[in-house]
């Protein structure tokens, strides 16, 4: 039985989140007997720092004149550099094994594998466009960090949540290892993910709320009944729909 503080495992968690979720140098970091399924109520944490680093770039990218369209492409880049493409590649790996496969079994083998289909490239086009889109609406870098701060973390927030009320689809996968999500560092996720919708505003929170509350369920609904439970992949495509709801109702919500 672990003896650490309450703090400590905080700290913990929270580390240990931020090396599964993006590629900052903390790997040397001791998490003790801590695993995912302990530290998921953190992913959203993880996400601030993502968004912190996607409107640093935007706020200098406009700082030294560049237009808010490529300073948006810049911003994206660097979250996804800082994320290693974990998200995007789960995205696009469900949306080739969803399309193209007719069975259960064929469709987790679809994506597991590391070539990218033409529902894939086309999943991943659109999700990138339109987050594009979206952030492109911002003038300002403040706005866009509160716009990104709401989209990365909520997004996140989901995961545990998602992992704890679904089966794994294969035993195998990267999320069966993971280990079993409690129930209450699922609703911590969430509640964490939620609180920073409240930068979007009354309206916008809300309208953030129910739209992430209607992907959720539609979303769960449709891995159970395309390849019976969770996978990475799904865990990856989850955010991914997450986060551009958010960015969506934030480019109307703060312009």
């Amino acid at each position: 039985m672990s003896t650490a503080s309450a703090p400590a495992k905080i700290a913990t968690d929270i580390a240990l989140s931020l090396v599964f979720f993006t590629r900052l140098p903390l790997s040397v970091f001791d998490f003790g007997d801590r695993k995912l399924a302990d530290a998921i109520w953190a992913a959203p944490i993880a996400g601030v720092v993502v968004a912190v680093i996607g409107a640093a770039v935007f706020t200098l990218a406009t700082s030294l004149g560049v237009g808010p369209g490529p300073a948006a492409a810049l911003a994206l880049a660097a979250m996804i550099v800082s994320t290693g493409s974990l998200h995007e590649d789960g995205f696009s790996d469900v949306a080739d094994g969803f399309g193209g496969g007719r069975t259960p079994e064929r469709k987790l083998e679809i994506m597991h594998d590391s070539r990218i289909g033409a529902y894939g490239a086309c999943a991943l086009g659109l999700s990138i466009l339109i987050r594009w889109s979206a952030l492109a609406e911002f003038s300002s870098g403040w706005s866009a960090l509160l716009a990104l701060i709401a989209a990365q973390a909520a997004s996140r927030g989901l995961l545990g949540a998602f992992l704890h009320w679904l089966p794994p689809a294969n035993a195998e996968s990267l999320s069966a290892r993971v280990g079993t999500v409690s129930q209450g560092t699922a609703q911590t996720g969430i509640v964490l993910g939620a609180v920073t919708l409240l930068v979007l505003g009354p309206g916008g929170a809300v309208a953030a709320a129910i739209l992430l509350a209607l992907i959720f369920h539609g979303f769960r609904k449709l891995c159970l009944n395309q390849i019976g439970g969770h996978t990475g992949d799904a865990a990856g495509a989850l955010q991914q729909l997450g986060e551009i709801a958010v960015l969506i109702v934030a480019s109307v919500a703060l312009t």
